[in-house]
């Protein structure tokens, strides 16, 4: 029989809408549960500065040693409408409507809340140092507001991979961000449409100038939204396009991002528009040395429940960027859901259970 305090709290977490700027009630919803056992519980003042509806929750469990090991998961989602409703479905955990099911990252939120529980319940070999960061799928804003100085740990583990457990993430892209304003001039369509430039036309020409998808083993780049124009009779005044660029070799991945912004220059010149264009990287990639105790603790920790890990590397990005970029060493690990972001979204009642296991086996070892 499974954990089912554990999956009881997994499908009450995805039930709290909480896409990114409505994270109040979960973050509150959470903070009086940890309150409820005994727990001091912190909220920073990273809201303003990360858009989210709430600050990151930072709350402790004193273990034998003074010690402590970190764990973090985000409690925001990508956007949905309407409400979460979660079905077992033989084990399987899914949203019975149209809306995602939240597992990206409440599976890890949940699993962390049961080791708290299991922590006050039985004092564990080293503390418990739980981080749960707001604003995270718009950039990893949350994360970047959070002032690592705070931690006492000097390890930590990020339960944020949508993949098998057993995959320990070694290796992240850069993502770049570019942002292209095109400025015509509007026009009547059908009177005078020779007296306008189009700043649809410039930015489609641009485009069919990018080269997007993947371009190499560790590199792609997308444009992902293009918005523009007033009325089908008005020659397009502006034209708005968001595109990306991704690279696990940094340097590369700002290389595609100048590619894309020179693509855009050049398509606004040809029709006669102006374009603002701006390029901001959202995060820094990494690759974790095979020297990391983190690392080592992940391994071992796997195969204490009986999974071989498997060193990978992967095109999204996760808090552990940040803290990795901030000299702390955290290290990703895949948690178990499937298609997240969609209406598919799943995880199994094992992959939690299997979770939880393996982070006992982490304060065990470390």
């Amino acid at each position: 029989m499974g954990n089912e305090r554990l999956y009881d709290t997994f499908v009450r977490l995805c039930e709290i809408r909480s896409p990114t700027g409505e994270e109040r009630e979960v973050t509150d919803t959470l903070a009086a549960e940890l309150r409820s056992l005994g727990l001091a519980v912190e909220e920073d003042d990273a809201a303003g500065a990360a858009a989210a509806g709430a600050g990151n929750l930072l709350a402790r469990v004193p273990g034998e040693r003074d010690e402590y090991v970190m764990f973090c998961a985000h409690v925001d989602t990508v956007p949905l409408n309407g409400m979460v409703e979660v079905v077992n479905d033989e084990g399987v955990f899914r949203s019975a409507g149209d809306t995602i099911l939240g597992a990206d990252n409440k599976a890890a939120v949940a699993v962390f809340m049961e080791l708290v529980r299991r922590g006050v319940e039985r004092t564990p070999p080293v503390g418990i140092e739980l981080l749960l960061t707001v604003a995270e799928e718009q950039g990893l804003c949350g994360a970047k507001a959070f002032d690592l100085d705070k931690l006492r740990a000097e390890v930590g583990f990020v339960l944020d991979h949508a993949g098998p457990v057993g995959e320990v993430i070694t290796a992240t892209p850069t993502q770049m961000k570019i942002l292209a304003d095109f400025v015509g001039v509007e026009a009547h369509a059908g009177v005078r449409p020779e007296d306008g430039s189009s700043a649809i036309e410039a930015a489609a020409a641009a485009i069919s100038r990018m080269d997007l998808g993947r371009l190499d083993e560790g590199t792609t780049a997308n444009v992902g939204i293009i918005r523009g124009g007033t009325s089908g009779n008005v020659v397009p005044g502006h034209c708005l396009i968001h595109a990306e660029a991704r690279g696990l070799d940094s340097g590369r991945a700002a290389e595609v991002a100048g590619q894309i912004a020179d693509a855009c220059a050049w398509g606004a010149s040809e029709f006669g528009c102006d374009v603002d264009v701006r390029v901001e990287e959202l995060f820094r990639g990494y690759k974790v040395p095979a020297s990391s105790p983190g690392l080592g603790l992940a391994e071992e920790s796997l195969r204490g429940i009986g999974v071989e890990p498997r060193r990978t590397a992967i095109g999204g990005g996760s808090d552990a960027n940040v803290f990795r970029l901030g000299g702390f060493d955290s290290v990703l690990l895949a948690n178990g859901p499937d298609a997240v972001h969609t209406a598919d979204e799943h995880v199994a009642a094992a992959d939690l259970d299997r979770m939880l296991a393996v982070c006992e086996g982490i304060l065990a070892r470390a």
